[in-house]
This record gives C-alpha cells, structure tokens and sequence, in this order.
C-alpha cells in the first residue's frame, strides 16, 4: 500500500512558455505567452459564475464562450492582461477583452488548447462542466 507522502507533496505543474504567434517579436524571436495551470477549485468558481438559472422556469443555462474567455485569460501569465497600457494599446477593458482583441481566432484557438491541455482537462471538457453544474 502507498502511504500519503505522494499526496502531501505532489509534484506541482510548472507554467509553460508557448509562441501562440509569430505576430510578436523581440529581437528577432517570438516572444512566448507564459501560461499556467487552472485547478479545479479555480475551474469550479469559474463554472458557477458563468451559470445562470431562470427563476422561472429553473432552467440552468451555461455561457460557455465567457467560460472559456475568463478561464483562458485568468491563464495567462506574461503578457500581463490587466496592464492598462496594454489594454489601452488595443482599445479594451478587461483581460479576457484584452486577449480577445490581441489574437487572430487561431491564435486563439491554439492558447486556449494549450491552457486546457496544462490544466489536465481531455479532449472534451463539457463532461467536466456538466460534472460540476450538477453538483
């Protein structure tokens, strides 16, 4: 049997440079995002903020593009997102507006997967959300 010493000192995920584009340049290189992991704490708050109910009907409805915006943002590392300057530069307020305005859909694309896939989530993270929502 295992004893709990893996558990009281798991090996903590690193952040991980990633070039989302090669639009970004610093001394001829492509200046890479520094992202990190969201854990599952983080990804449930996230969940509940982007779910609403209708009092009415109690129907439960999801904004999953929001979802995904706030979390793929709240990743984000380097650039700092909440820089007014840089939010300033691209004529946005927020992080997730931020990040929106500065990357081609691709790009975009491209960060979020690679934020999903540090994070632990599978292909498809609708089981997870689906999970937490019916908590």
């Amino acid at each position: 049997m295992s004893s709990l010493s893996a558990f009281l000192n798991p090996i903590k995920a690193e952040n991980k440079e990633v070039v989302i584009s090669n639009r970004f340049v610093e001394g001829g290189k492509p200046v890479p995002f520094v992202i990190k992991p969201i854990s599952q704490e983080e990804n449930k708050k996230l969940i509940k903020k982007f779910t609403t109910k209708d009092k009415k009907t109690g129907v439960q409805s999801f904004d999953r593009p929001e979802y995904i915006a706030q979390l793929t943002a709240d990743a984000v590392v380097f650039p700092d997102l909440t820089n007014a300057e840089l939010q300033k530069a691209y004529g946005v307020l927020g992080a997730s507006n931020l990040l929106q305005k500065m990357l081609y859909a691709g790009e975009y694309a491209e960060l979020v997967e690679a934020i999903q896939e540090l994070s632990g989530f599978d292909e498809d993270i609708n089981d997870d959300i689906e999970e937490v929502k019916n908590e």
